[in-house]
């Protein structure tokens, strides 16, 4: 079982995963169908936000207090937030050939900015095993506290996730290979060789990443927020699925860094089965959030004590087999792109290498030559 799902939270659990789903998908559409909806939701609110997380580190609108302050202040949650929206605005600048995004040479952007959100991702996979390392002198598995104010289990899985990681970077193929769609009603940036193939493997080595180091929102940030963009790509933006990514994962973290404790507090809060028996206890998110950022603030490692003296047993079996998953689709997929490669005689990086497939020849469908 990945998650802790049941008891009297059980239905408002599933409530708020359905809501983070639908609000993805809606203001995701909202983005994408015009030019106006791009630039309110990935220019003219993340300027308001940027004005707001200032006047809140001077003082304003709570200060100290408030709940962005105290709950999501980290460097990894701005950075996640504002890398994300540059990409929305580089992908918008290609589709509506604004700039440099009219420009040959600025095709590759889209893998560069997803390849370097990938690196950061493996390099938060390796940082979780080092720790678990450092503290068994083996990777056997061990708790330590983040500076998000999360317990982490680390260990061997997440050094198999890692490796996942630097091979997906390779499963996108076809750097050049990027377009607008011809439907002027409903412009999109198409990358037609970012098939299903690259697609699952990428998904699942995202979710065991979130599950594995942002444990207390991989309910919502690990399934709601990977599962809308692969949603509208299987049924009606076909070839537009790094665009919807992109989008909805900007979109989120706008949400969450705003309103942290939608995903923290008992009502909504999902916790995975690495945290056993926390549920049954009745732990929310929050309550774990608490523990942590004292064991970190108190520079003593004390994670293991801690989790004991709470009642909670490590269980990171679902761990580790998500991300020998993560291993295993991504060695079959990089293998895949490696065979067609050679049978094509073509640089997979430079060149469309997907020709001929069902998801290819949809997406090429929509773009405009």
């Amino acid at each position: 079982m990945l998650f802790q799902i049941y008891g009297s939270t059980s239905a408002t659990q599933l409530l708020g995963w359905v809501l983070v789903f639908a609000g993805l998908i809606i203001m995701n559409e909202i983005g994408r169908r015009t030019k106006a909806g791009g630039i309110l939701i990935f220019v003219i609110i993340p300027i308001i936000l940027t004005v707001y997380f200032i006047g809140m580190h001077l003082g304003a609108f709570g200060g100290a207090s408030n709940t962005t302050m105290e709950y999501m202040d980290g460097w990894f949650h701005y950075f996640k937030l504002y890398a994300a929206d540059i990409g929305c605005v580089g992908f918008m600048m290609i589709k509506y050939k604004w700039g440099i995004g009219a420009k040959d040479w600025f095709k590759p952007f889209p893998w560069l900015i997803v390849a370097a959100n990938i690196m950061i991702a493996v390099v938060s996979d390796l940082e979780s095993a080092v720790h678990a390392f450092a503290i068994t002198g083996d990777l056997s598995g061990a708790w330590w506290a983040s500076n998000e104010g999360v317990f982490l289990y680390g260990g061997w899985w997440n050094v198999l996730n890692a490796i996942a990681g630097l091979i997906n970077i390779f499963c996108m193929t076809g750097w050049w290979g990027i377009y607008s769609s011809k439907d002027k009603n409903t412009e999109d940036m198409l990358w037609p060789d970012m098939t299903v193939w690259f697609i699952v493997a990428y998904d699942i080595w995202n979710f065991q990443y979130t599950y594995a180091n942002l444990p207390t929102h991989t309910w919502y940030c690990g399934v709601a927020l990977l599962l809308a963009p692969t949603f509208a790509n299987a049924l009606w933006n076909k070839g537009g699925w790094i665009q919807n990514r992109a989008n909805t994962l900007a979109i989120w973290c706008m949400f969450a860094q705003v309103f942290p404790l939608f995903q923290l507090s008992k009502t909504f809060s999902v916790l995975p089965s690495v945290y056993g028996g926390a549920a049954a206890k009745g732990y929310s998110a929050l309550d774990l959030y608490d523990k942590a950022i004292a064991v970190y603030n108190s520079g003593v490692n004390t994670s293991n004590e801690v989790i004991a003296d709470m009642g909670i047993t490590a269980n990171p079996t679902a761990q580790g087999v998500v991300s020998i998953l993560a291993l295993v689709a991504n060695v079959i997929c990089i293998s895949v792109i490696i065979k067609r490669s050679i049978e094509q005689k073509k640089n997979p990086y430079k060149n469309d290498i997907w020709v001929g497939t069902r998801d290819y020849e949809q997406a090429m469908a929509r773009a405009a030559k």
